[in-house]
């Protein structure tokens, strides 16, 4: 079993897009079609198997009645953690900085998918947390 994609509520899809592929380095998906009208939002690629769907907040009806569970959509995740190396780590520190995102909480020994690793979160621009770790070093 794997994680397919995670839908993050934003207020300006396209500002999400920007935060998360210029700051992040997340590649956009669908990026063309949803500027042209023909998707209902874009995604960026996390992996080669997974992607973030940045879902306007207005969508909320209708994913509601696409998934046929009344009352569910919009509701904020806690956070997203992204696995990386040290030096990506590093790497997304100072582009964070660069934007002037403040790094929100920071944990030298935090638990994850692969055990304890380093970590800290910050937000993105609609509000989401998003947590940076890494396994190594």
């Amino acid at each position: 079993m794997r994680i397919d994609h995670i839908v993050l509520w934003v207020d300006d899809p396209l500002r999400s897009l920007a935060f998360y592929s210029d700051v992040l380095g997340l590649p956009g998906v669908r990026v063309r079609e949803f500027q042209a009208g023909s998707a209902a939002f874009p995604s960026v690629r996390v992996s080669d198997d997974a992607i973030l769907d940045l879902m306007p907040r207005a969508g909320a009806p209708f994913l509601n009645e696409l998934t046929q569970v009344p009352s569910s959509a919009g509701h904020p995740v806690n956070h997203v953690c992204f696995a990386m190396s040290s030096a990506e780590l590093g790497a997304l520190r100072e582009r964070l900085s660069a934007a002037r995102v403040p790094i929100a909480g920071e944990s030298p020994r935090s638990f994850g998918a692969l055990g304890y690793g380093r970590a800290f979160y910050f937000r993105d621009p609609d509000g989401n947390v998003l947590e940076a770790r890494c396994y190594d070093g």
